[in-house]
Formats: C-alpha cells, sequence, structure tokens
C-alpha cells in the first residue's frame, strides 16, 4: 500500500512537470503571437478571442488516447467519458466567462505592448490568492499576503506613466481602455483560476486525468461558442479573406499565424488546468508569475519594445511577490512535515507501550 502511494505521488509529480512544461508554451507563445497578428496588420478583437479557446477539438486526441488505453486494461466495459450532467454545467458556464475573459485580453493586447500587458497580467496572481481565500477557503499567510500587495504595486506603478510606451498610431484614450481591459481580464481570470478547483472539490467523484481534460474542452468549447457569437455579430467572418490579402507578412502566413496561436494557446489553457489537477489553483497562478521575466525578454528581443525604469520596477516588485509566495509555501510545507513526523513518532511511542 505504502509502495502504491509513492507510486501515485510520483506520477503526480511527473504529471505536474509536464504540464508546468505545457503551460509554459502557452504563456511565453500565445502573447507574442496575438501581438504579431495585431502588429502585422490584424485588428479583429473578437477573431483573436477566439483564437485563444478555439484550438479545444485538440483536446479529442490525448482523450482518445486515454480511452483506448483503459480500454485496453479494463476491456469493453470502460466508460466512454467521466462528466457528469452537473460538472459539464458548471465547466460551461466558466467556459462562457473565459470568454469574456479571452475578449477582454485581447482588446488589451490589441493596444498595449506584450512587455506591458504581461506586467499587468502577473496581477493575477493577487486576484488568484483573494478568490482562493473566499471560493476554495485558502488560508493566506504573511508571505501570500505579502505579495497580493506587492504585485498590486507593480501594476500601480505601470498606471503612473501608462502613455510612456503607446504604440504608434495608439490614441491616449484607447491606450487606457487597453490598460483597464488587460487589468480586467487579469482580475478575471484570478477568480476562474479558484473556480476550477472548486469544480474538483464538489465534483463528488474521483478527479482523474480524462475528466480534467473533458472539463477543460469543455469550458473551452463555451469559450468559443460565445466568441463565435461575437464573430458572427461583428462579421469578422467575412473580414478575414481581406484581412489576409492586406497581411504585412503575406496571406500565407496571415494564416500560419491564426493557426499556430489557436495550437500555442491551447497548450495554455490544457496546462493551467493540469496545474490546478496536480497542485493548486495558487499554483497556476504563481506559474504565471514566474514565466513573466521570459516573455519580456522575448517582447523586447521580437518587437523591438521599450523597457522603461518603471517596467524594470514592476518587474522586479513581480519577482519579489513570487519568490515571497514560494518562501512561504516551503515554509508551511517544512512545517507540515515537521508535524507529521511528529505524529508518527508519537504513535510508534504509542504502540511500544
Amino acid at each position: 500500500m505504502e509502495d502504491q502511494g509513492v507510486s501515485a505521488n510520483t506520477m503526480k509529480r511527473i504529471l505536474l512537470v509536464i504540464n508546468c512544461l505545457i503551460l509554459s508554451i502557452g504563456v511565453c507563445g500565445g502573447p507574442l503571437l496575438m501581438r504579431l497578428y495585431f502588429v502585422e496588420g490584424g485588428s479583429r478583437i473578437w477573431l483573436s478571442s477566439w483564437l485563444q479557446t478555439g484550438g479545444w477539438p485538440l483536446t479529442l486526441i490525448p482523450l482518445a488516447v486515454l480511452y483506448f488505453y483503459r480500454r485496453k486494461i479494463k476491456g469493453s466495459d470502460t466508460k466512454f467519458y467521466f462528466i457528469t450532467p452537473r460538472i459539464f454545467i458548471a465547466s460551461f458556464v466558466i467556459g462562457v466567462v473565459i470568454g469574456l475573459d479571452d475578449f477582454f485580453y485581447s482588446w488589451g493586447g490589441s493596444k498595449l505592448p506584450v512587455s506591458t500587458s504581461s506586467l499587468l497580467i502577473a496581477a493575477q496572481l493577487a486576484f488568484t490568492a483573494i478568490g482562493a481565500f473566499f471560493i476554495v477557503k485558502l488560508k493566506l499567510t504573511s508571505y501570500s499576503i505579502n505579495a497580493v500587495v506587492v504585485l498590486t504595486v507593480g501594476a500601480v506603478l505601470l498606471g503612473i506613466r501608462a502613455n510612456s510606451d503607446r504604440p504608434e498610431g495608439v490614441t491616449s484614450k484607447a491606450y487606457v481602455i487597453g490598460f483597464i481591459m488587460t487589468l480586467s481580464a487579469a482580475g478575471l481570470y484570478g477568480l476562474i483560476i479558484p473556480c476550477i478547483e472548486l469544480i474538483y472539490m464538489k465534483a463528488k467523484q474521483t478527479i482523474t486525468a480524462t475528466l480534467v481534460l473533458e472539463i477543460q474542452m469543455v469550458m473551452c468549447f463555451a469559450a468559443t461558442a460565445f466568441c463565435t457569437i461575437g464573430m458572427i455579430v461583428n462579421k469578422d467572418f467575412q473580414a478575414i479573406s481581406r484581412e489576409a490579402k492586406r497581411y504585412n507578412l503575406g496571406e500565407a502566413r496571415y494564416y500560419i499565424v491564426l493557426v499556430w496561436s489557436t495550437i500555442v494557446w491551447q497548450c495554455f489553457y490544457v496546462g493551467a488546468i493540469g496545474v490546478i489537477y496536480c497542485s493548486s489553483s495558487l499554483m497556476s497562478g504563481i506559474l504565471l508569475a514566474v514565466l513573466l521575466p521570459v516573455t519580456e525578454v522575448l517582447a523586447v528581443i521580437f518587437f523591438k519594445e521599450k523597457f522603461s525604469g518603471e517596467k524594470g520596477l514592476s518587474l522586479f516588485l513581480s519577482l519579489w511577490g513570487f519568490l515571497s509566495y514560494m518562501y512561504g509555501e516551503y515554509k508551511q510545507e517544512k512545517q507540515k512535515n515537521n508535524k507529521s513526523q511528529e505524529n508518527e513518532m508519537t504513535t510508534m511511542n504509542s504502540e511500544c507501550v
């Protein structure tokens, strides 16, 4: 029994590492591809929102692999799916909110440099911590509270001189709206993550990798459906061919950017929900924050963005907040292990007596 427990923990750690790598691809690549779309002539906000979850059918591939693996072990009696109507409805509702969040983020991404929008998105860690405290009753330590405060200060610092890195062709009003939209996206996503964890807690069934992927697919499907309605109302489908012909990188590369955007953004959602399953909602938020410097550097390299003193200080505060939280988690885990060892010693002494 003990060996089985160790084996299960090892497998969960391996899954956590895999999901962290998948999430890293989405976190770093998604914003860069979105900015590439807008910088080179793209202008459809709803289309950009749709791309963030439009790759949901890709989830069918790992689901099919898992199904045939189960079938090989259990035979023809294996269940085709695990999601219940209750979980389906909850996932669908969250998916619609994700669609709205995608729209906010795309609006902000169309007006702000990647380096600025990424720093603002880092504030979602603060919203995730607060959301996790109220929604899943996560206990906040002095370290996590410090992380929330520091990340909030970092976002405020960027807002003080918001127009200093305004891209060409973007008005001051549009930039401010983009700033607010991106911060709203961070806040909304920070609340979405604990809600996903709440689904796991209230599921009343074993949470398996298959169920996690099913939940993720339903959420992305709902978000895509929401954005599809926006595209129809905004007549984006009719505009795609015209926009492709005018795209600075050429028509073929326009479609390549769209296809890779759907793939990379799907990595983001699969990785995020996988990290929540293997660890916690706050761990997912933490990983988004720690990948911030990578996205920053890539934005400066590929888009020649300015890296001002305000951004540098904001980045420092983001890293400070991340390290503060991680140190708090380390201390908490150490205390748990010490307490567990003390309980084992007490039990052993009682048995000896």
